[in-house]
């Protein structure tokens, strides 16, 4: 049987299926003393009932791997109640650096959860986000190390855009770009994230504003579904030749992970249990090894995207087919693919 409780169509996130998950084969762990640094993942209480914090997420990293740090990645997750709109992320900054505390003081195990904080700010505000991107500095207490900024728009309304506002070309607004160059005078990083077909927009700003530091976020959004359906080689032909350009630009960076949901190789949902590690390793190769080939792995670094991806794979299979796919990687390529391109990245020390 597949999953009793449907979290939500490709594109949508939801709460995973725990019965489901259970029936996920277990597999010897891979490579378990290889240092990992986890470079997305979110945390939230009550989101449609479903609740991921520092219990939950210890319970993942537990499962395995040799997970050393972790990078929180913004969720809008508790947002001031008032106060500025502008101002209102802030919040969210104040909320992980206490997780990070807690962390810290090693009462809850070795990994240093949210050792980085990735959060939010309008850069659309131009030269005005200056006092915002001086308080998610303070709250986060050392730890902020960069901002995201989602841009995520499709004319198909059955993709699912990644803010309310979203609409073509946001990355090329001068006001946006203003922002960037904001955030890089902190020596913040962009993460960046929009879909495949919007990656012009990544490789125009970077050459805008060289200046600053950009993680490209889920190897560059490749779509799988509604009007890309049926279209995998067109698409990951065209996936190619835009991530060929961006890697000419040598301020860019790859986080790559992320791509159960949105890149759709998988209809997980309609099995019986969740594929193995080596099944997931074949459906992820064509766009990790890639990234790895055009950018070299001093500029890519692996991403959980739990608990989203928590909807088609358990934490210790997730890894175990990144290991797969970099299992011919040498040495020194898989220090900094696991841990090495984060520290240097989001100077996580």
């Amino acid at each position: 049987m597949a999953q009793s409780v449907q979290p939500g169509r490709f594109g949508h996130s939801g709460r995973p299926d725990e019965t489901w998950l259970a029936k996920q084969e277990g597999e010897p762990i891979l490579e378990p003393d290889l240092p990992i640094v986890d470079t997305h993942h979110h945390l939230w209480d009550g989101r449609g009932g479903w609740t991921y914090l520092l219990p939950e997420l210890l319970a993942d990293l537990g499962s395995g791997h040799n997970l050393v740090a972790t990078v929180f990645e913004e969720c809008r997750s508790m947002y001031r109640a008032d106060g500025p709109l502008e101002l209102r992320p802030v919040g969210e900054v104040e909320f992980v650096a206490g997780i990070a505390a807690m962390s810290a003081s090693g009462n809850y195990g070795p990994v240093k959860v949210a050792q980085g904080i990735v959060g939010y700010a309008d850069l659309a505000l131009g030269d005005r986000v200056e006092p915002v991107l001086e308080a998610l500095i303070r709250a986060g207490g050392g730890r902020l190390k960069g901002v995201r900024y989602s841009v995520g728009w499709d004319a198909d309304p059955t993709i699912g855009n990644s803010r309310p506002d979203s609409a073509p070309h946001i990355y090329a607004r001068p006001e946006v770009r203003a922002g960037v160059a904001r955030l890089a005078a902190h020596g913040l990083v962009l993460d960046a994230w929009c879909y495949h077909p919007q990656l012009q927009d990544v490789i125009d700003l970077a050459r805008a504003v060289p200046q600053a530091a950009i993680c490209m976020c889920h190897v560059g959004g490749v779509l799988g579904y509604g009007a890309y359906a049926g279209r995998r080689d067109e698409v990951r032909a065209a996936w190619r030749a835009s991530m060929t350009e961006l890697a000419t630009c040598p301020n860019v960076f790859v986080k790559i992970g992320g791509m159960l949901n949105r890149g759709a190789a998988l209809d997980f949902r309609a099995l019986a249990a969740p594929p193995n590690s080596e099944t997931w390793a074949g459906a992820w190769r064509p766009y990790v090894e890639p990234c790895i080939e055009l950018f070299g792995a001093e500029r890519c670094n692996f991403e959980s995207n739990f608990p989203v991806d928590k909807m088609g794979t358990g934490y210790a299979t997730l890894w175990n087919a990144f290991k797969r796919i970099t299992a011919g990687c040498s040495a020194g390529e898989k220090a900094a693919l696991y841990s090495g391109t984060a520290r240097r990245l989001y100077r996580l020390g």
